[in-house]
């Protein structure tokens, strides 16, 4: 029997593990927006534990740390294996208009959302004007 061997096909597969693919992503997906004066984001991670999520932020850089641990258990034969596992991460610059100090944190039904809010300084607000005559107008929003 006369095998046929492909070079690019170990490259193709280890870019594969590291990128993902439309149908297996490597990294976990995210929503974010703006909602009541907060910056919200929502990560998916279904299967896994809250115990293995690690958050921590450094120098207006958050890092979402979370792990998925392979289900098989001795004397099981897994048959198919689509889910991605092992260790995810993704980081998150935060702009100095958000206040990195009260972040909260939520996790239900393997969605994790964190809610940021908006620093003081980056709030609109009223300033008052004198004018020589001493009567003050507000100018802003």
């Amino acid at each position: 029997m006369l095998m046929r061997t492909d070079p690019f096909r170990e490259l193709d597969r280890l870019t594969q593990q590291v990128f993902g693919t439309a149908a297996r992503p490597a990294a976990m997906p995210m929503d974010a927006w703006q909602e009541d004066g907060e910056f919200v984001v929502a990560f998916d991670l279904p299967g896994v534990k809250i115990d293995s999520v690690d958050l921590n932020v450094e120098r207006n850089v958050l890092t979402v740390r979370a792990e998925r641990q392979d289900p098989t258990q001795p004397n099981v034969e897994l048959v198919a294996s689509e889910r991605p596992r092992g260790v995810f991460s993704r980081q998150l610059i935060l702009g100095d208009t958000l206040n990195a100090d009260n972040i909260k944190a939520s996790y239900d039904q393997g969605v994790l959302t964190l809610r940021i809010p908006v620093a003081e300084q980056a709030k609109p607000r009223r300033i008052e004007i004198e004018t020589k005559q001493g009567s003050l107008h507000e100018i802003g929003k």
